[in-house]
């Protein structure tokens, strides 16, 4: 399969010099975003040996060797036999791919660090990583970082687009309008918004340039989610609110409703099911802060949030989930956005994508605009001691009521506001409109 170039290959590359051996780093995201190939690339680029351990895909024996790990020389020597493979000492690397499938080998990175002859990464994944830590001491040891689908500028690189981001800063610091280059950039977010930054679909586009193509790719990975979701929760609860994204953001509710889709459920299991879904990262969750104000996490409404699709690809996908395949013709009027259809609520789980996989928690906000009616506000983010609002339009407007009364009600508080839309880049008051493919940079 071929390589993408990924930034988190510079989070391995950091960790690595910084830690020469002190601590093993834990790579956690979604089955399919790359982890495994970002690793298995980075140990053979960066080490004189590796040996990968596939816990996928190893013998029981194999398995056994975690069991009372006490002598470590003769279980590398086991290891260097078993894989024909020579480990040097401060110069190689052993991964340990999806790790949760064997709880003992994540245990044993505390004493394997504490050896200190080699290097040690952990990929782990849906079956949760953290279902399988019930009986092991976690390793204080271990570091860990998310891995996310391919952001939009990891997308623009497998197009061979390098530029295109360090352009984009340069447009954004200067306040200028993009003018003929606009329609350009456009057209390349549209197509990632249909592709996604799933490394297959994006493979699958790149070799067809056939949608069809790249969707049916999309379709079996919802279906190994959703088998996944089946595993952990045979009474498909977390397979019904994982569908049911799409609708609910369609609805324009001002937060996701669980009960409409589970029916009578606790607050207990609801919870639970709610925790299993973010741990799985195939979703992005963005909580209500009850006061617009730095340090969001401390007015957050635990009860009260909305669901997004952690890839805009499946995302797409699953807004068409009732036919066995989506055609042709939907994704190129999706592409010159002629569908006949309220895009809004697609835009607004790309740019929660492309917030998340640049490093922002997800809050948003309401507040009473009369008596039957509230405003709302897509997004919030912090930046030092101030806070950015940002509203997502997709079609054509002409007021911003929701921007201004917040700026009216909290100006003190806001560094930038901020109105991410499809024309091109313009200053309305003290509102900064941009497209949408600045949602990554600000």
């Amino acid at each position: 399969m071929q390589v993408f170039k990924r930034k988190a290959y510079n989070k391995l590359l950091e960790w690595k010099l910084r830690s020469n051996g002190r601590s093993a780093i834990l790579i956690e995201g979604a089955r399919r975003v790359g982890k495994s190939t970002l690793v298995t690339e980075f140990a053979k680029q960066e080490y004189k040996s590796c040996i990968i351990i596939d816990f996928n895909n190893v013998t029981d024996e194999l398995l056994t060797w975690f069991d009372g790990l006490v002598d470590l020389d003769y279980f590398f020597l086991r290891l260097q036999t078993y894989f024909k493979v020579s480990l040097h000492t401060r110069q190689s690397v052993i991964v340990f791919d999806e790790v949760q499938k064997c709880p003992k080998a994540r245990q044993a990175i505390k004493y394997l660090v504490a050896d200190g002859r080699y290097d040690y990464i952990e990929t782990g994944s849906l079956i949760s990583i953290h279902q399988n830590t019930k009986d092991i001491t976690i390793p204080s040891e271990e570091e860990s970082i998310e891995m996310f689908p391919m952001d939009f500028e990891e997308f623009l690189w497998a197009l061979g687009h390098n530029d295109v981001v360090p352009l984009l800063k340069q447009f954004l610091e200067k306040r200028l309008p993009l003018s003929a280059a606009h329609l350009e950039y456009q057209r390349l977010l549209r197509t990632y918004m249909l592709v996604g930054g799933m490394p297959q679909a994006v493979l699958a586009y790149l070799q067809t340039n056939n949608f069809q193509e790249v969707d049916s790719i999309k379709r079996q990975i919802v279906k190994l989610y959703k088998n996944d979701f089946i595993k952990l929760d045979p009474s498909k609860q977390l397979s019904k609110m994982f569908l049911s994204i799409p609708a609910m953001l369609s609805k324009n509710q001002s937060r996701y409703t669980p009960f409409s889709v589970l029916g009578r459920t606790s607050a207990e299991e609801l919870m639970n099911l709610l925790i299993t879904l973010e741990d799985s990262k195939v979703i992005n969750i963005a909580y209500h802060a009850d006061d617009p104000n730095v340090g969001f996490a401390l007015n957050a409404d635990m009860n009260r949030y909305k669901l997004f699709i952690g890839d805009t690809g499946l995302f797409v996908t699953l807004c068409f989930w009732d036919k066995d395949y989506t055609e042709n013709v939907i994704y190129q009027k999706l592409l010159s956005d002629k569908l006949q259809a309220n895009l809004g609520y697609i835009y607004e789980n790309l740019v929660a994508q492309m917030l998340r996989a640049s490093g922002n928690k997800l809050f948003y906000f309401t507040f009473p605009k009369d008596e039957k009616h509230n405003y709302e506000i897509d997004f919030l983010l912090s930046r030092g001691n101030k806070i950015l609002p940002i509203e997502v339009k997709s079609g054509n407007y002409r007021t911003f009521d929701s921007l201004t009364a917040f700026a009216s009600k909290f100006s003190s508080r806001i560094a930038k506001s901020y109105i991410l839309h499809t024309k091109d880049l313009r200053k309305e008051e003290q509102i900064l409109c941009v497209p949408m493919y600045f949602a990554s940079i600000i």
